[in-house]
This record gives structure tokens, sequence and C-alpha cells, in this order.
């Protein structure tokens, strides 16, 4: 079972906020806590923070099962353009540049690998019929 953390209105920019995405996406949340933590990159500390949120909302979940046990991994992060504050910096000759102060919203969804991975079945009896008819003409 899958469970969803959002952070909405970080001010940060999306382009920034999607190289660390982009390192932890697939892999398993411990391997995806150190990358966060030993980052120098200024968002990975609230990312840090949303991806701890997002096993706490799958513990709740999953009451009575255990992190360790299910394997958790990152199955899906995104990052999305928010809020654009517009500013006006003054410029030569009576002109202003506008500043565009961006921020993003982050969805990141965690999942068990355990669940994730369909049971191997038996081939059906049709299907081994079919195959040794094939071989047998």
């Amino acid at each position: 079972m899958e469970a969803v953390a959002r952070l909405r209105n970080y001010p940060s920019s999306p382009r920034k906020m999607r190289l660390l995405a982009d390192l932890i996406r697939g892999k398993d949340v411990e391997v995806a806590l150190n990358i966060l933590k030993f980052n120098p990159k200024h968002p990975s500390k609230p990312l840090e923070k949303l991806l701890l949120s997002a096993i706490a909302n799958w513990r709740e979940k999953n009451q009575g099962e255990r992190v360790e046990d299910a394997k958790l991994y990152v199955k899906t992060i995104f990052v999305d353009g928010g809020r654009t504050l517009k500013r006006l910096r003054p410029a030569p000759q009576g002109r202003a540049y506008r500043i565009r102060k961006r921020s993003n919203h982050v969805t990141i969804v965690v999942d068990s690998a355990l669940a994730a991975q369909p049971q191997a079945s038996t081939p059906s009896a049709s299907t081994t019929e079919t195959v040794s008819e094939q071989t047998a003409s």
C-alpha cells in the first residue's frame, strides 16, 4: 500500500528542486534519506523532511508492519511549479526589470517493494498443452 506526502509553496525554483528529486527517484528510502542528508544543496533539508513524512504516513496506513520488512522505496516523486511572486528592480533610464521569485510543489509517493512484485504463477494447463501440441507437429 502506498503513502503520499506533499510539500506546497516551497520558495525555491522548481528546476533546483528537480535536481534533487531525480537523485532519489526509485531508490530505497534508507538510501534516499542518506543521499538527502549529505547533499549540500539548500532544498535537500525540506525534501528529507517530506520523505520522513511520507514514511510516517505509510506507517499510519499499515499499522503493525515494520518499514524494514516492507522494503519501502520512492515510487514516484515530481515537482510542479507553484506561485510566482513578481517583483520590480530599478534599472537604468527609468526602466524596471522584473524579478520572478518562484516556488514549487513537491509530491512524493512511497510504496512497499513487496507489494509491487506480482506473485509468480504457474502456467495454466491450456498453455502447456498448446505448446506441447505445437512442438509435436
